[in-house]
C-alpha cells in the first residue's frame, strides 16, 4: 500500500474532526557517521479518538522513532505533526517538553519505576512536576491504584512487588495527567503470557473508556488485542489493518 493510498485511505473513511493524531509527510533522518539513515522516509497517517493501534514491523523499520516523535520525545526531520489540530513540530523545546508532561502517557518494557519510592509517589511523579497541590495529588494516586487493582499496595515499594504488579504501577503513572494518548513499548515484553493478558485486558479496557493507545510490539497475539494493526518497513507504512 502506497503512502498516498494510505492519505486517500484515511481521508475517505474519518471524519476528520475524530483525527486526533495527524502526520503529514513526517521524514526523520540521522546522520550515521557519513552516512544518512533514514528512519522515517515519508510518514502521512490520522489516528482516531479511541483508537488502539498496535505498531508491529521488523527491526529498523522506524517503529521507536515514531513512537518517540508521537511522544514528543523527538522532532521529525521535515514534516508536520498535529495533535488536536495543534502543530506540535513547529513548538520550542521547552513549550515541546511541558506539552508532553500534559498530553501523554508512557508505559515502558521495563516499567521504569524509581525504587525509592512507594507505589503512591510512583504513581504522583508527573502531577509532582505539573505543580498538583499534595493532598489532590495523593488523591489521584489512591484513584487510579484502585483502578489498576493495586488497592493496600500503595506504600510499597517496587522490589516488594510482582513483574505484573510493577507494570500495573506503571500503567497507573502513565493516567495520572489524564493522558489524550497512551504510548506503551512492548509492555508486556518483561512478564509471563498470563500477566501480560492481565495487562493487555487492562489496555483494552482503557481504550473501551476512550484513551488512543499506540503500542509497539512483536508479538502476534499480543497485537491481536489492538482494534488496528500499523506494519511499518524502512521508514514506510507498509501496510494498515482492522478498523481504520
Amino acid at each position: 500500500m502506497t503512502l498516498q493510498t494510505v492519505s486517500s485511505l484515511n481521508s475517505s473513511v474519518h471524519d476528520a474532526r475524530q483525527d486526533v493524531v495527524r502526520f503529514v509527510n513526517v521524514r526523520k533522518t540521522y546522520l550515521m557517521g557519513s552516512e544518512e539513515v533514514h528512519a522515517l522516509a515519508g510518514v502521512s497517517l490520522s489516528f482516531r479518538r479511541g483508537s488502539f493501534w498496535a505498531l508491529m514491523g521488523p527491526s529498523g523499520s522506524g517503529k521507536s522513532t515514531m513512537l518517540n516523535i508521537l511522544g514528543c520525545l523527538d522532532r521529525p526531520t521535515s514534516g508536520q505533526y498535529f495533535l488536536e489540530s495543534r502543530d506540535v513540530s513547529s513548538l520550542s523545546d521547552d513549550a515541546l517538553s511541558d506539552f508532553r508532561l500534559r498530553h501523554f502517557g508512557f508505559i515502558f518494557q521495563s516499567f521504569n519505576l524509581i525504587p525509592q519510592l512507594t507505589v503512591r509517589e510512583n504513581i504522583e511523579l508527573p502531577l509532582y512536576y505539573l505543580g498538583w497541590e499534595a493532598a489532590r495529588s495523593a488523591a489521584r494516586a489512591e484513584e487510579l491504584a484502585e483502578r489498576v487493582g493495586l488497592t493496600g499496595r500503595l506504600h510499597h515499594r517496587p522490589n516488594q512487588l510482582s513483574g505484573g504488579q510493577q507494570q500495573r504501577v506503571a500503567v497507573a503513572r502513565a493516567l495520572a495527567n489524564d493522558p489524550v494518548m497512551l504510548l506503551a513499548d512492548e509492555p508486556t515484553g518483561n512478564l509471563d503470557s498470563v500477566t501480560g493478558e492481565q495487562i493487555m485486558q487492562l489496555l483494552s479496557e482503557l481504550n473501551r473508556q476512550g484513551k488512543i493507545i499506540l503500542m509497539v510490539t512483536h508479538e502476534p497475539d499480543i497485537a491481536a488485542h489492538a482494534r488496528q494493526r500499523l506494519y511499518l518497513r524502512d521508514g514506510l507504512v507498509d501496510r494498515m489493518e482492522g478498523e481504520h
